[in-house]
């Protein structure tokens, strides 16, 4: 469970972990892929939001009949979306299903392959082929994926896994990327830093970039930035609304994001902070760790404000403070300051509870108007003072709450063996955020993080609306804003509207308002479709948080569990109970309507549909359905057009071995005459038939 909070998309490219394109794992033995001959990958931004297809050919140059695994380190935000492939000329769709990944990498043995393992990263795609690929032949596998852009003063920054040494040293025969970028505010500049000489086009709001080579190994990630004007801030928006046919829920038919950001100049009047660095110096932190860390905390000393006041708490099994409280930052306190980091040394266990005990109390005299923030890092579990994850999580909190002060945490996890679970919890609590790195990247990463925090400009952050047509809002507690970064809100509405949102919040002592007016769309933009699914992952983000609050509850977990999983099939974004199962065969719209429409009775292991009736219709159509299998899985009915757009889409929780009737309004839909196609998905399967509406 890799992620950090939607709002604050705060670190660079240059802090992302080097890995590559996806791999075919060969199911029978470990360390045995096959070959990558071809990647094309194909890019689309609208105002920070990318959609990326990628598209890889490999050869089974191992053995005959081979069983296979695709698997593909997706970015740390990213959320797949869809996922087919091609085999002896036969497309396969991947369905989603209430089925966790198998993230089993070895052969039939059991072992695990460590090598991939460590290759994929923290947020891997596992997918199992069903099919069996020939010696000698190829498959071409397309992945789909969206993600949040990470941004910095101006400049959006955009990674593809592209560096495949790890996996295969030898030359592809073709590589290419192609963006198409889409932007609101001025795009004065687009590059491919990475790879040269790429082709570009820029008229101002529409940039195209393209870069292809032949016969060259994959051993560079696509690395991109642009740069938007700084002249052109304030509140940017984003809506679309889905036509009543497939409305999902009862939040509303529109979705929206909303993006917010303060002049970075210095115009823009910066709040003073209180600081408090916290550092792991426990025995598991020697060596590059603990010289990284002391790097780190001596950059950020050295780059405190003028008004800030600091303090620096190490743990190991006792805690220490460089001072008794926070002091003013100034020439001598600073060199002080440096000389305390110097002197740490890595050893003994990790007491994260006396860390903390230390730390929040101190924030108690702070004055009402500065900002109040924590780093805190640390490379493995709690091994002394308050050892449960359940307990230490409400005793941070209420550590936090008793010192009346509004505190922004952030924390840091170095290396597997930290308590991810703890880390995100306390974070998204504290108006902060939570990022897990390897090993060597803590000083690179705490540095650039530090200067995207440092200057903050509103804190006490409060939105509302006018009318009051919004809903489902997310995050649900917005952050402080800080100077050069941005806020970053999605959300649902109700109908379509001129909108009034007023931004308050403190600065000074004083209160500060921002308004902004702007028109909230009242038709479908299918350029922004990715708004449904950006609002869905912030959503399953926020209900996991709240999923491992109540792990103990499992009244109240499997209820968040089985939203979790409804939320993911009905916007098709994979969550941690989700993946990709099976693989049914896909059929260009153009040959599935050709066929003769003669079906009555429909059947697979899963499920029978023993009637579609009446067909041909108008104003109704009843599904009669027995379930089979066991467990409780989510039944998905679809009814699309010619074109393959989904016009109605309804999904509900079914028990196993259970007759279910379905009634779909069809005069409701105001749908035109003509011949549709009905999709009914349970478990892994999906039963297709044709209908024809009067």
């Amino acid at each position: 469970m890799k992620k950090i909070i939607l709002i604050l998309s705060i670190f660079s490219f240059a802090c992302n972990v080097l890995l590559g394109n996806g791999v075919v794992v060969n199911k029978a033995k470990s360390n045995s892929y096959l070959k990558l001959m071809e990647s094309s990958v194909f890019v689309t931004i609208e105002s920070q939001v990318a959609k990326t297809v990628s598209l890889q050919t490999f050869k089974n140059n191992i053995t005959n009949f081979l069983q296979i695994k695709y698997t593909f380190p997706l970015p740390e935000d990213a959320s797949a979306t869809r996922l087919r492939y091609k085999i002896n000329g036969t497309w396969y769709n991947a369905m989603f299903a209430a089925v966790p990944q198998d993230t089993t990498t070895g052969g039939w043995t059991g072992e695990e392959d460590h090598v991939l393992k460590l290759y994929l990263g923290d947020n891997p795609l596992y997918y199992d082929i069903d099919q069996t690929i020939l010696r000698d032949s190829t498959i071409i596998v397309e992945l789909t994926y969206v993600e949040l852009l990470k941004y910095k003063f101006g400049q959006v920054n955009y990674v593809y896994p592209n560096n495949y040494q790890t996996i295969q040293a030898d030359q592809l025969s073709k590589q290419q990327i192609n963006v198409t970028l889409n932007s609101e505010r001025t795009i004065e500049n687009i590059e491919l830093v990475s790879h040269s000489p790429a082709e570009i086009d820029n008229t101002g709001n529409l940039a195209m970039l393209y870069w292809t080579g032949y016969n060259s190994p994959a051993s560079n990630d696509y690395m991109m930035h642009y740069n938007l004007n700084l002249n052109e801030l304030g509140l940017f928006s984003l809506s679309t609304y889905l036509p009543d046919s497939i409305q999902k829920d009862s939040y509303g038919r529109g979705f929206f994001s909303f993006i917010v950001e303060p002049d970075p100049s210095d115009n823009t009047a910066v709040i003073e902070k209180v600081f408090t660095l916290v550092i792991d110096r426990s025995g598991s932190m020697s060596g590059n760790k603990i010289v990284q860390a002391r790097d780190a905390a001596n950059f950020i000393v050295d780059n405190l404000n003028e008004g800030d006041k600091f303090n620096i708490i190490s743990f190991s099994g006792t805690v220490s403070s460089f001072r008794s409280g926070h002091v003013d930052f100034n020439i001598t306190n600073q060199n002080a300051a440096i000389a305390y980091i110097n002197s740490l040394i890595a050893n003994g266990s990790t007491n994260i509870s006396g860390a903390f005990d230390l730390a929040i109390p101190q924030f108690s005299v702070a004055d009402a108007n500065t900002a109040n923030i924590i780093i805190f890092f640390t490379d493995g579990e709690q091994t002394s003072g308050i050892t449960n994850t359940d307990l230490l999580i409400p005793h941070i909190n209420n550590l936090i709450a008793q010192s009346e002060k509004q505190i922004s945490l952030f924390t840091f996890g170095i290396g597997e063996y930290t308590n991810e679970r703890l880390l995100t919890s306390i974070a998204n609590s504290n108006n902060g955020a939570s990022e897990f790195l390897l090993n060597n990247e803590l000083e690179e990463v705490i540095t650039n993080f530090y200067l995207m925090i440092r200057n903050p400009v509103l804190l006490n952050t409060e939105i509302e609306f006018s009318p009051s047509i919004i809903g489902e809002l997310y995050p649900k507690n917005l952050p402080n804003l800080y100077k050069g970064q941005q806020m970053i809100i999605v959300g649902r509405y109700i109908e379509s509207a001129e909108l009034t949102t007023r931004l308050t919040g403190n600065a000074y002592a004083n209160t500060v308002e921002y308004n902004y007016t702007t028109n909230l769309s009242d038709s479908l933009n299918t350029k922004l479709q990715f708004l449904t699914k950006i609002w869905a992952k912030s959503k399953i983000d926020y209900l996991m948080d709240q999923y491992y609050l109540n792990v103990d509850n499992l009244n109240v977990s499997d209820s968040i569990k089985n939203e979790i999983i409804k939320l993911s099939l009905d916007y098709g974004v994979v969550s941690q109970f989700t993946s990709f199962q099976g693989g049914e065969t896909y059929v260009e719209w153009e040959d599935l309507f050709s066929e003769e429409n003669n079906l009555n009775v429909m059947s697979n292991e899963f499920l029978e549909v023993t009637s579609i009736y009446p067909n041909p219709c108008k104003d109704f159509i009843k599904l009669a359905i027995n379930t089979k299998e066991t467990g409780n899985d989510a039944l998905v009915i679809k009814l699309l057009n010619s074109t393959g757009q989904v016009v109605y889409i309804t999904s509900r929780f079914v028990n196993p071995n259970s007759p279910y009737e379905f009634n779909i309004n069809i005069k409701d839909l105001n749908l035109d005459s003509g011949i549709y196609f009905i999709s009914i998905q349970y478990k892994t399967k999906i039963i297709s038939s044709k209908i024809v509406v009067r």
